[in-house]
C-alpha cells in the first residue's frame, strides 16, 4: 500500500465505520440534531437572536434533563486557547479550558466540541445537549461524511453521538 497520502491526509481513515455507506449520523438519525445559526437580515435580528438565546439559555438551566454547553475558541499569536462551560440545571458542571501552539482554527474548534460532546454523553440521564457556540461552520462538519482532513474529530464526535442517540430514542443535539 502507497503511503505518500497519509502525508498530506494524516486524519482520514477511509475505512472508520463511522463513514460507510449507510452508517453516517445523517442518515441513520436525521431527527436527533438541529442548527440554528444567526443569520443577520435586519438591524434588530441581533436583538431578536440574543432574546432567542435568552429563552433556550433559561428554558435548559430548568430542565435537569439537558446539558447546556457554552463554546468558544480564539487564536492569537499563534496560540489556540478553547474554553468550554457545561451547565445542567442552573450548576456548572464543566469547565475546560486548552491552550495549543501551530493549530488552524476549525480544528481547535472541533476538538473543543469533540471534548465538551464526550463530557455531556457521560452525564447521568441527558436527553438533549444544547451548544451555544460560534462556530457552526465546523459543527456542520461532524455530519458531513464527505473526506476533509478532520475526519478523526468527525469520526469520534460521530460515535459519541451515536451512542447517545442509541441510548434514547428521544436524545436530541441542537447547535
Amino acid at each position: 500500500m502507497d503511503n505518500k497520502f497519509n502525508k498530506v491526509f494524516p486524519s482520514f481513515d477511509s475505512l472508520n465505520v463511522e463513514f460507510s455507506s449507510g452508517s453516517h449520523l445523517i442518515d441513520i438519525f436525521p431527527s436527533h440534531f438541529s442548527f440554528h445559526p444567526y443569520i443577520k437580515q435586519k438591524e434588530n435580528n441581533l436583538e431578536n437572536c440574543a432574546n432567542q438565546l435568552n429563552d433556550i439559555t433559561t428554558l435548559s438551566l430548568l430542565n435537569h434533563l439537558h446539558a447546556l454547553i457554552i463554546l468558544d475558541t480564539g487564536i492569537k499569536n499563534n496560540i489556540a486557547i478553547s474554553i468550554s462551560h457545561i451547565y445542567v440545571y442552573n450548576r456548572p458542571i464543566i469547565k475546560m479550558v486548552y491552550h495549543t501552539a501551530n493549530i488552524t482554527t476549525i480544528k481547535a474548534e472541533l476538538f473543543t466540541i469533540r471534548c465538551s460532546i464526550n463530557q455531556a454523553v457521560n452525564l447521568l440521564e441527558i436527553s438533549k445537549i444544547i451548544i451555544i457556540t460560534d462556530f457552526i461552520h465546523a459543527a456542520r462538519s461532524i455530519f458531513n461524511s464527505f473526506i476533509h482532513p478532520f475526519q478523526v474529530h468527525s469520526a469520534t464526535i460521530s460515535k459519541e453521538l451515536r451512542k447517545f442517540f442509541l441510548t434514547n430514542n428521544n436524545n436530541l443535539i441542537e447547535f
